[in-house]
């Protein structure tokens, strides 16, 4: 198994003027500290309008900066988001192209279609149609990058003949991976031969792993993928705080652990109102149902640090006890653990200290 940072990159009110300017430079020292204490990669979301819950509107450009002050970590687009008018399928190709090129060959590429009303209705996206938009998008960047000169007619995009420069240096391209929450996307995922990012926080490694057995019995199938080969690694995604004590990594992680499944999850729900205004089923959106049905019914404000360690689902504490809850999401079946090591309001001096234990005393052992 390996190890990526994860980062929506929360800036936590009250806001000052350099509220923003200090996440990012943190957010740059972590992933430089990241690379030299052996973590595999760095991944960000693309997130808009979440305010607090992520400010990581724009994150090919921190790739690039990255990029310039790293030697091998690889970098992770978590995810990039395909529907229009999000990201046009030629930008998004010429986006991952270009930091590919300038990273040496160490560029991942989700993609996602994005599961907020925030979001969705903020650019006028309709929910019924973003699978069909990513699925069509994730089409013609593959086009774009395996054709010396390419053209495609959809129903969502068009372009005549064009070469669209610069090719990727990796070769036929960059890893495809597909995020998803719903059982029914994880088999979707493995049928179209993309990597899994099972993007769902705060479920045990039991659970984990049921999901990915669905992708895993899609994927070993997959004979014509929607990529040029079948990328066939499932990564997930799990809160991570590492201190030199038990004591001292819950007091680090209590307020962030708790805060930030709330708030994804309710994030999520908006999308139930907003479909029911316009008469939509929620269709590849039903999960947004339950989570809206689990907070009419109180049970988010139960999600507590006690809850999550003893179900086992997230990774908190000494070395040894973040070594022991790492193997059980390895046993799960996880190629790829995505550490959200900052949720919230971890302090930057605690982020470091969980990069550099983790790097030193966690990571490590998953070497052979």
């Amino acid at each position: 198994m390996k190890f990526a940072l994860f980062y929506e990159i929360p800036v936590p009110r009250p806001w000052t003027p350099e509220s923003e300017l200090i996440a990012y430079r943190n957010t740059l020292e972590q992933a430089v500290a990241g690379d030299r204490f052996g973590w595999d990669a760095f991944w960000t979301v693309e997130h808009h309008f979440l305010q607090e819950y992520s400010h990581c509107s724009n994150p090919e450009v921190l790739y690039g900066a990255i990029a310039a002050r790293t030697e091998r970590i690889r970098l992770g687009y978590g995810v990039r988001l395909m529907p229009k008018p999000y990201n046009h399928p030629v930008r998004t190709a010429e986006s991952v192209a270009v930091l590919d090129l300038i990273s040496g060959g160490r560029v991942d590429l989700g993609t996602g279609r994005s599961a907020t009303r925030a979001e969705l209705e903020g650019f006028g996206i309709d929910p019924a149609e973003s699978r069909q938009m990513w699925q069509e998008a994730i089409e013609h960047v593959v086009g774009c990058w395996t054709n010396d000169e390419y053209e495609f007619s959809g129903k969502h995009w068009q372009m005549p003949l064009r070469r669209v420069q610069p090719k990727p240096l990796q070769q036929p391209h960059p890893p495809l991976w597909g995020a998803t929450t719903s059982d029914e996307g994880h088999a979707q995922m493995g049928d179209l031969g993309l990597g899994l990012c099972s993007f769902a926080v705060g479920l045990p490694p039991a659970e984990v792993k049921r999901k990915i057995d669905l992708y895993r019995a899609a994927v070993a199938t997959c004979s014509t993928p929607i990529g040029a080969f079948v990328h066939n690694q499932a990564a997930t995604f799990t809160m991570a705080i590492c201190a030199p004590t038990r004591d001292e990594a819950i007091e680090n992680a209590r307020e962030s652990f708790e805060w930030y499944p709330k708030t994804g999850a309710r994030q999520i729900a908006t999308l139930t109102e907003m479909m029911a205004e316009r008469n939509q089923e929620l269709g590849t959106y039903a999960y947004a149902a339950d989570m809206k049905s689990h907070d009419d019914q109180g049970m988010l404000d139960l999600i507590s640090l006690e809850y999550l360690m003893d179900s086992n689902a997230c990774v908190l504490g000494t070395p040894d006890e973040c070594l022991a809850a790492c193997r059980a999401y390895e046993e799960a079946g996880v190629d790829l653990l995505l550490c959200l090591v900052n949720p919230y309001r971890v302090s930057h001096e605690s982020v470091m200290q969980t990069i550099e234990l983790m790097g030193t005393e966690v990571i490590p052992k998953f070497r052979h």
